[in-house]
């Protein structure tokens, strides 16, 4: 039995209260979030189309940013105020994104549309680094046999494929003028 005067408390105290530096945490936590955010924003597809190459990158910049914003700090309280002033941010931009539509569009990309009438857009699907292989995977996941059944097909902000399959009656343009 460890006797509770053989504890040092001023070393626990230490490592589990905040520095006092919280303005900095803050800060260096912002920064860094926002620099990440417009980094995914811009330049990676949405989390569900999340690959293993993409990962890794959300891991190297995890570890990269960690030096950023930690600014070698030594307490359980500072990497709290850290994890919090993340969170916040990101609990900050989906209230705004729901509360003011017109920001929404900034803060979240618009649907692609991948699939029309039955006809591929292949385009969009070079642009979001789709292969018509992975996007029949998708279509078939949601009980699609063949792509001239959808009416639509939509990548979402989300980065999962939505299918509007078309109903039993009706026909592409191109069937229309055919006749059939």
């Amino acid at each position: 039995m460890i006797a509770l005067g053989m504890i040092d408390w001023g070393y626990w105290a230490e490592a589990l209260l905040p520095s006092g530096k919280f303005l900095e945490i803050i800060l260096r936590g912002t920064l860094v979030y926002f620099f990440i955010f417009i980094v995914f924003r811009f330049l990676r597809r949405g989390a569900g189309a999340i690959g293993i190459s993409d990962l890794l990158v959300v891991v190297l910049i995890a570890d990269a940013a960690q030096n950023a914003m930690s600014a070698e700090y030594k307490s359980v309280g500072d990497g709290l105020i850290l994890v919090a002033t993340i969170v916040g941010w990101d609990y900050l931009f989906d209230y705004v994104g729901f509360r003011f539509p017109a920001l929404n569009k900034i803060l979240r990309p618009p649907p692609l549309l991948l699939i029309k009438d039955g006809r591929v857009q292949k385009r969009n699907l070079r642009q979001e680094m789709i292969s018509e292989k992975e996007l029949f995977g998708e279509l078939r996941e949601q009980g699609v046999d063949d792509v001239k059944d959808v009416k639509y097909s939509y990548m979402e902000s989300d980065g999962h494929i939505s299918v509007v399959k078309k109903s039993n009656g009706e026909t592409s343009p191109k069937e229309k003028q055919a006749g059939r």
